[in-house]
C-alpha cells in the first residue's frame, strides 16, 4: 500500500461535525488527513461566545474569518475582524477569540502542524447531532484543562477584555 498523500476534497457539507465549547465545529481536514502538515475546521460561534486564555506549545493557528465578527487577543493586543478578515497567532503567544457580533459568526481554523488543536477539541467535544449551534452549557473546565494539558496547550485563564 502507498503511503503517499492523495488529493482529498471536503463538500460543504462533509466532514465530521462537533458540539465543543458553545460551538459547532466540522473538521475539513486533519492531521492524518494532510501527513501531519495542518488540520481545518469550519467554525461557528454564537455572540458572545469566547475561548479561554491560551497558549499552544506545538502549534501555530491562522484565522480567516468568513461571515460577522470575531476579536483576537493576543498577548494583550486586541484586532477586531470581519468577512475577509486574516490573522496568524503563533505558537507560544497568549490569545483568545471573541464572537463580537451581534449575530453568529463563521471562520476557519487552520492549526499547524495540527496534532494538539483537533485530538484536544474531539476528544472534549460532543458530536453534533444536527448542524446547529448547541444549546449553552456551562464547560467542564477540570475536564477542558486536563485535555489540554494532555495536548500541550495552557489554559491561562478568562478572556481579557
Amino acid at each position: 500500500m502507498s503511503t503517499e498523500l492523495l488529493p482529498r476534497s471536503v463538500a460543504e457539507a462533509e466532514g465530521p461535525a462537533y458540539w465543543f465549547l458553545n460551538s459547532l465545529n466540522v473538521v475539513k481536514a486533519t492531521s492524518d488527513s494532510t501527513g501531519g502538515a495542518f488540520s481545518m475546521v469550519y467554525h461557528t460561534a454564537p455572540p458572545g461566545h469566547a475561548t479561554p486564555y491560551h497558549l499552544h506549545h506545538i502549534e501555530d493557528e491562522a484565522f480567516y474569518v468568513l461571515d460577522g465578527e470575531f476579536t483576537f487577543i493576543c498577548d494583550g493586543n486586541k484586532t477586531v475582524l470581519g468577512p475577509g478578515g486574516y490573522i496568524f497567532l503563533a505558537r507560544g503567544i497568549p490569545h483568545g477569540i471573541r464572537c463580537s457580533g451581534p449575530k453568529p459568526s463563521t471562520m476557519l481554523i487552520l492549526a499547524t502542524p495540527g496534532t494538539g488543536f483537533v485530538g484536544m477539541m474531539i476528544e472534549m467535544a460532543e458530536p453534533a447531532t444536527e448542524r446547529v449551534l448547541p444549546s449553552p452549557t456551562a464547560p467542564d473546565i477540570g475536564k477542558l484543562t486536563a485535555l489540554c494539558a494532555k495536548y500541550k496547550i495552557d489554559i491561562l485563564g478568562p478572556l481579557p477584555e
